[in-house]
């Protein structure tokens, strides 16, 4: 079904655009998606928190309680911080092993 399918005017232009080296075009595809699915999960771990914790006080300011959402800014700033941190001590071990 596939031949025949290749046989036809579009298969043709299909297959002249997505090429013979299909299976490698889609393995590259794949290997870029894993790497990008990878950082969001990083992000994610470090941030998280941190983008929850606005959240909450992007609404507790809308809704008129003030005092709670000064609580959870400043909450989601030690956050910020403790990440950053996080994340520089984490990028400094990868620049030492790689340096030996």
């Amino acid at each position: 079904m596939i031949n025949r399918i290749a046989n036809t005017r579009l298969g043709r232009v299909l297959k002249r655009i997505v090429g013979e080296e299909t299976g490698a075009v889609l393995m590259e595809y794949v290997i870029l998606a894993v790497m990008i699915a990878a950082a969001a999960v990083v992000a994610v771990i470090y941030f998280g928190q941190t983008a929850s914790k606005q959240t909450v006080a992007a609404t507790d300011a809308m809704a008129g309680r003030t005092q709670d959402a000064v609580t959870k800014s400043g909450e989601a700033k030690q956050l910020a911080t403790d990440s950053e941190t996080k994340s520089e001590t984490h990028a400094k071990s990868f620049s030492d092993v790689g340096g030996e």
